[in-house]
């Protein structure tokens, strides 16, 4: 499987990680799937109500609810979370790995390096991200 992230979807994310830091924050991906590849076409970040929002992320779920619904009303699908790691690393930490629950890649925003990685979770296997089609 393969993540389209096409780049203005990718300036909303970083953006959404800068406006949050030293938070980690937390949004869906919504677009198309077709087989081995989920192509992003929109952005909806999320709150992020975790007790020690600064080391983890727990998405509101009223909000998550709301913006599957939209997805859902515009013709759209989940294709992805993603959540930053202020401090770093981009890769999946033990609290990612256990709450990780939907079949989708998880990309992680990784604030030090500048570095997006899309994971499958909870099994851990890197999801390629391009750019476009």
């Amino acid at each position: 499987m393969a993540l389209i992230l096409p780049p203005p979807l990718a300036d909303a994310l970083w953006e959404h990680a800068g406006r949050e830091a030293p938070r980690e924050c937390v949004g869906v991906l919504g677009g198309h799937t077709r087989p081995g590849v989920g192509e992003a076409v929109a952005l909806y970040p999320l709150p992020n109500i975790a007790p020690e929002p600064e080391s983890t992320y727990l998405a509101d779920p009223g909000h998550l609810l709301r913006a599957l619904r939209a997805m859902e009303a515009g013709g759209l699908t989940l294709v992805a979370l993603y959540h930053s790691h202020p401090r770093g690393p981009a890769s999946p930490s033990p609290t990612d790995l256990r709450l990780a629950a939907y079949p989708v890649p998880y990309v992680i925003a990784d604030l030090v390096t500048r570095t997006l990685v899309a994971y499958r979770l909870p099994e851990g296997g890197v999801v390629p991200i391009r750019a476009d089609g």
